[in-house]
């Protein structure tokens, strides 16, 4: 018998349930960052929307007195510009928080398939309708807000729904890990929305918006004709859960077809309270221990995480004075930091086991290196480069482990007793509570940057810290856990 090319041999030696989960894990990695991907293109044209005309040679066809406004887009060519960007990023960003709550009560009685397909179809729309303000030449404040409404709603379809669908197909056992890996999508959709809107924002930042618009419209076909909700539509086996026996106890169960329970082979089919099939309510997913506490840490730190997003570009431009695709260009080194920074959260808590105490010592470190970034981050190309890595990977780790593998932990958690619908539900509540930060931050950017941006970094800390201290009672409780697992 002829051996198998070593290709094949690698294929092969994957199991059907291998392929399908790597193909599902896929596929919400591509969906999710197709929306982080849209959103990112307005932190990137707001220098180009404002900026100082002075130094820019006006065509002589133009006859206007005003040299330093000449070649702004109105009506952000006013002295109140950032107050403006901030309505901007707030008609987003509070749209999206308020209609996060409501997403993931839709996301668990909808299919994901037609939900997803809809949302990512939509928010493409509406982030092309931003883009074609520019050649409609359209200069109303009232225009853009709308669309970013519109947008911020569309855009709640995602998050509760692909962390659903992933965390139908994964187990616990290296969630932390796997997610940490996954949730890269937020700033690789972060990078590439920035390069792509970089390409464009100083010739027609139209297309910094259309071509953002259309890969997302993409993404959203793409959906519809491939998206797999659980294993069990297509004959896998699920995945590693914690199942209630008849006397109370827990037990974890690996379905992979011989019955092995904990590693062993067992000839015996425990017997398993029937599990819930009805939608949790908003209060009963409240009241899952970890809940508030996470969800009220993530308020604080997706404050400080979405500040850079949508204000580090034209703080870069402000302070080391880069062109806008140059700021846009340097600030994906942020991205590129959070994208190690979740990966390693993510590796750190399957080992110790403590989410919530890795969560701690990042924010913990992350406040002095944000006012360290403050005062010598600009010092020189080097300093800047190593310290948007640094700051990146101590803001976002946590964001990303509370948003993917505390989540997907909670909303499994024991206490549910086997109703797998709440998962949604808790991912929208956290990540809802996380959005009001994610709206409070860069509207305090929007107030505080003209009394000069040290205050601005100094908000950022505070919020660190606070996020922080919303974690002692579980980091005790993980303490003291592992005081007692110790002989």
């Amino acid at each position: 018998m002829r051996s198998l090319a070593p290709g094949i041999r690698l294929i092969t030696s994957f199991s059907r349930d291998s392929w399908y989960r790597g193909f599902i894990l896929f596929l919400t990695f591509l969906f999710y960052t197709a929306y982080h991907l849209s959103r990112k293109p307005i932190s990137i044209v707001k220098s180009e929307l404002h900026k100082n005309c002075s130094f820019i040679i006006r065509p002589t066809y133009l006859n206007i007195t005003d040299n330093d406004t000449w070649c702004e887009w109105a009506p952000f060519d006013q002295g109140n510009y950032q107050t403006l960007f901030g309505v901007l990023d707030n008609s987003f960003l509070i749209a999206y928080a308020i209609g996060m709550f409501f997403s993931g009560i839709f996301g668990e009685r909808l299919p994901l398939r037609y939900y997803l397909s809809f949302g990512m179809v939509m928010s493409g729309l509406f982030t092309c309708l931003f883009g074609l303000g520019y050649y409609w030449n359209i200069h109303s404040l009232g225009y853009y807000a709308f669309v970013q409404v519109m947008n911020g709603l569309m855009q709640t379809t995602g998050w509760p729904a692909v962390v659903a669908c992933v965390g139908n197909w994964f187990g616990k056992g290296k969630r932390g890990f796997i997610m940490g890996v996954w949730n890269s999508h937020t700033s690789v959709g972060n990078i590439l929305g920035s390069l792509i809107a970089g390409v464009f924002v100083s010739s027609q930042w139209g297309m910094s918006f259309i071509v953002p618009g259309l890969i997302i419209t993409a993404a959203g076909i793409l959906c519809f004709c491939f998206l797999v909700e659980k294993p069990e539509d297509v004959n896998c086996s699920s995945p590693q859960h914690n199942i209630i026996l008849e006397d109370g106890e827990t037990e974890s169960l690996l379905q992979n077809g011989n019955g092995s329970i904990n590693g062993t082979v067992s000839m015996e089919t425990p017997k398993i309270r029937q599990e819930h099939s009805e939608a949790i309510s908003f209060y009963g997913a409240l009241c899952i221990p970890g809940v508030v506490e996470f969800s009220l840490c993530l308020m604080f730190a997706k404050l400080v995480s979405y500040t850079f997003l949508y204000w580090l570009p034209l703080y870069i431009s402000n302070v080391a004075h880069f062109q806008a695709k140059e700021a846009g260009d340097m600030s994906t080194l942020f991205d590129v930091g959070g994208i190690l920074g979740g990966i390693m959260a993510g590796l750190v808590s399957d080992f110790t086991g403590g989410r919530a105490s890795t969560c701690c010592v990042m924010l913990i470190a992350a406040a002095p290196m944000l006012f360290v970034y403050n005062y010598m981050g600009q010092k020189s190309l080097g300093i800047t480069i190593g310290m948007l890595l640094l700051c990146g990977g101590l803001v976002n780790g946590p964001y990303a482990l509370i948003t993917t593998a505390v989540s997907a932990d909670l909303g499994t958690h024991e206490s549910l007793r086997g109703n797998s619908r709440a998962l949604s539900t808790v991912t929208a509540i956290i990540d809802g509570t996380g959005s009001i930060g994610a709206a409070l931050g860069p509207l305090l950017a929007g107030l505080i940057s003209p009394t000069g941006w040290n205050n601005v970094f100094y908000m950022l800390i505070s919020a660190d810290i606070l996020a922080c201290l919303f974690l002692t009672r579980l980091v005790f409780k993980e303490i003291k856990d592992w005081c007692g697992q110790i002989p």
